[in-house]
């Protein structure tokens, strides 16, 4: 095993920290801070971070084939372009339910856009159950609701053969999975794969390895573990040195480094000057593994 390096690579407090993806085009990570209301780019050339401030809650950033990006902000799907700060949406979700706004999304193997929804929080992790759905957004700007009743939208990746699709909804404390079918986006046959600890609190974002193993942040936990989604079994755990770990994801040159995203909301004075890097991104190196490049939305 080589020695596992953890280090802040971006100091922003952000408040929530999410959705970390890579751009390779730009050597450069996306993520969104989801209530300070913006999208971020750190450079991994200059080190220096750009931000663009929108109008609503953004919970997601995807790279877009035909350049720039595709944000879920508020309940709206929505481009973005970079060097115009131009947001423009794409098409609207839960128009009946004020309260809702977009959580955790990812492109798939195909090119569409999978978003869950959730509540509103009261604080962090308490908010009205149930009122979430999963959507996918297609190439033709067309959307799908795959299921409702969700709480917490979360975590998402696909199998390397592309024939299972993992989903975390958070309150369940479980990382499901189900049958996918890449021709038409499909999916069914939902099972549970794995159930969190106590420690390791709750599952948020996730990501994959070229070793079909998932990643997990684990929001209040302070940790990502490492899954093997055959067998149901926790196989590492790496801690870092935040509470309110939020997602990960692969990248760097080569898609070996992982990157974590974080959260300060809900922290106390007290808690935060025990965790100055709250709302921290963190880059972890010396895994001995690497990541699936990210998939752009063919929209």
């Amino acid at each position: 095993m080589s020695s596992i390096k953890i280090e802040c690579i971006a100091k922003e407090g952000y408040r929530i920290g999410e959705s970390p993806v890579w751009d390779e085009k730009e050597s450069a990570l996306l993520c969104v801070d989801i209530t300070g209301r913006k999208v971020c780019r750190w450079s991994s050339v200059t080190k220096q971070v750009q931000a663009i401030s929108v109008d609503a809650p953004v919970s997601s950033v995807a790279l877009r084939k035909s350049g720039d990006y595709v944000i879920t902000l508020g309940t709206r799907f929505a481009a973005l372009k970079w060097k115009e700060q131009l947001v423009t949406t794409l098409t609207h979700v839960d128009k009946d339910k004020p309260n809702n706004r977009f959580n955790d999304g990812k492109v798939d193997p195909a090119g569409r856009y999978f978003a869950g929804t959730m509540a509103e929080e009261i604080r962090p992790a308490v908010l009205e159950r149930h009122q979430g759905s999963l959507y996918t957004l297609f190439s033709d700007l067309s959307v799908v609701k795959h299921f409702d009743q969700v709480d917490i939208s979360n975590g998402l990746d696909w199998s390397l053969d592309h024939k299972t699709f993992f989903y975390i909804d958070s309150l369940s404390y479980s990382v499901d999975a189900f049958d996918y079918d890449l021709q038409t986006g499909k999916i069914g046959n939902r099972r549970s794969i794995y159930r969190l600890e106590k420690e390791e609190s709750i599952p948020d974002g996730m990501c994959i390895d070229t070793e079909g193993k998932l990643w997990v942040a684990c929001y209040d936990g302070g940790r990502v573990i490492r899954l093997d989604p055959e067998t149901g079994k926790r196989l590492q755990t790496v801690k870092l040195p935040v509470d309110k770990t939020t997602s990960c994801c692969f990248g760097g040159e080569d898609y070996s480094e992982m990157y974590v995203t974080s959260a300060s909301d809900g922290m106390d004075k007290e808690w935060l000057s025990r965790q100055p890097q709250a709302g921290g991104v963190f880059k972890i190196t010396g895994l001995g593994v690497k990541g699936v490049p990210p998939y752009p939305f063919a929209g």
